[in-house]
């Protein structure tokens, strides 16, 4: 294999080793996501229908945003999220950003700290900002889990302009499913470079077990109360 160099604490891609997986691991991960995503999706069903009536009036268009993103060993898949934009908006500013974002090629945000985003607040509608802030908006993803598409940690699937842009060791983090959190996630979001994100993808993929992905969901819980990240 050869060797990729990041700026990350110095770590060499070429150093992680893929280990042999516990069989019962996917199996197991599978059936408990399984079970808890079809559980929540019966619980939150009066939530669900009061956010969609909430963008229904807020402003014209469909509730969910339906987006081709790239899933487990590239297959594409449809993504759902609650729609947080007006409609016809351009978005060619967006998809430029991202694959500069993926080339490393980004402005930093205000004081430094995190990466300049091309959305403009007028973009976004009142409810979709609430949504957006407080991470509710990822929820129908739910059903990307039930339809084996996503999990609950992993991570996060990219859409098929930045999965273009990916040089050869960024696609090891399509080695497992995508999630709706993961361990980039946790450690800073989108506030940190795209190599470094891959680089906690990567180590997630070398080291998943069912321990691991409770303690990326335990640290994931104080992050969205406080909204960290979200945009």
């Amino acid at each position: 294999m050869m060797e990729y160099y990041s700026t990350f604490d110095l770590i060499k891609v070429s150093d992680f080793h893929t280990r042999p997986r516990a069989r019962i691991y996917p199996a197991a991960k599978r059936v408990v996501e399984t079970t808890l995503a079809v559980v929540l999706l019966v619980l939150l069903a009066p939530l669900f229908v009061l956010f969609m009536v909430a963008i229904r009036l807020d402003s014209p268009g469909p509730t969910l945003y339906r987006q081709t993103r790239i899933g487990k060993n590239g297959k594409p898949f449809t993504f759902y999220k609650f729609r947080s934009m007006y409609q016809h908006i351009d978005r060619s500013a967006h998809q430029d950003f991202l694959k500069a974002f993926v080339n490393g090629n980004v402005k930093n945000g205000k004081n430094g700290q995190g990466v300049f985003k091309p959305i403009k607040a007028n973009q976004i509608t009142p409810v979709g900002r609430f949504l957006r802030k407080t991470s509710l908006d990822e929820l129908p993803q739910l059903i990307n889990i039930v339809k084996g598409e996503m999990s609950f940690i992993g991570p996060r699937p990219n859409v098929p302009a930045e999965v273009e842009e990916y040089q050869e060791w960024h696609m090891r983090r399509l080695d497992t499913l995508p999630g709706i959190t993961g361990l980039a996630q946790v450690n800073g979001r989108s506030s940190i470079p795209f190599d470094h994100i891959v680089l906690y993808d990567i180590r997630y993929v070398e080291s998943e077990s069912l321990l691991m992905d409770l303690r990326i969901l335990w640290q994931t819980v104080p992050l969205v109360l406080r909204g960290k990240g979200a945009k």
